[in-house]
């Protein structure tokens, strides 16, 4: 099994992803460091966080975890994550030149889409994940819908995801979840309650470890 395919199935056992977005670094870290001891193991840390790339080294030092980055928007950002120790890409949207350069990285691109078309768009480009974002009307049962015809695709919705709902995303076909706010929710992070923040990632991968699958 090559590197790409190794990482697709470790995304596959960890079912969820702890997504951070902030302006500072230090809490950045803080509240990934919560996130990991609350059971996360894949953790995906955007580009518009400051010092990013440092972070992703930082936690891709630890072998336990798989780390990427979230908000790549072109082949540069790309090869810089990779060059830090970043094991899969994440984008708002789906670039052919993106899709490219991570195949010849040889790690996975989730590439975001909105509608069917787009889905299939991101798969036929070379995303072998694709991010559902923002989730449409409808959620689950739009993507049971969705994967009834087109049940090759492998999507990952990363908005509207919670402990409550998290088990009817993988009855509807979902490949994995991605949390952001609902984990590292704004009254947290304006707090720097990484108690906090832990005990809500034991919860959500809790929630998430008791889906079928």
């Amino acid at each position: 099994m090559g590197t790409l395919d190794a990482t697709i199935a470790r995304l596959g056992q960890a079912r969820a992803s702890a997504i951070v977005r902030t302006h500072d670094h230090d809490l950045a870290q803080r509240a990934l460091e919560a996130a990991v001891a609350g059971g996360f193991r894949s953790l995906e840390i955007t580009l518009t966080t400051p010092g990013a790339l440092e972070l992703i080294g930082h936690f891709a030092r630890e072998p336990e975890l798989l780390v990427g980055a979230g908000t790549v928007l072109d082949v540069d950002q790309a090869r810089a994550v990779v060059d830090a120790g970043g094991q899969f890409l994440v984008s708002p949207v789906a670039d052919a030149p993106v899709a490219k350069v991570a195949r010849e990285l040889d790690v996975p691109l989730i590439a975001g889409a909105n509608t069917p078309t787009e889905l299939l768009a991101a798969h036929r480009m070379g995303a072998p994940l694709q991010k559902l974002f923002p989730v449409p009307a409808g959620g689950p049962t739009w993507l049971k819908a969705v994967l009834g015809p087109l049940p090759f695709l492998r999507v990952v919705p990363t908005n509207g995801v919670d402990a409550d709902n998290a088990h009817a995303w993988f009855e509807a076909g979902a490949f994995g979840v991605g949390f952001a706010a609902v984990l590292f929710t704004p009254e947290l992070m304006a707090a720097r309650d990484v108690a906090g923040i832990m005990k809500r990632a034991r919860h959500l991968v809790a929630a998430v470890a008791a889906q079928p699958g």
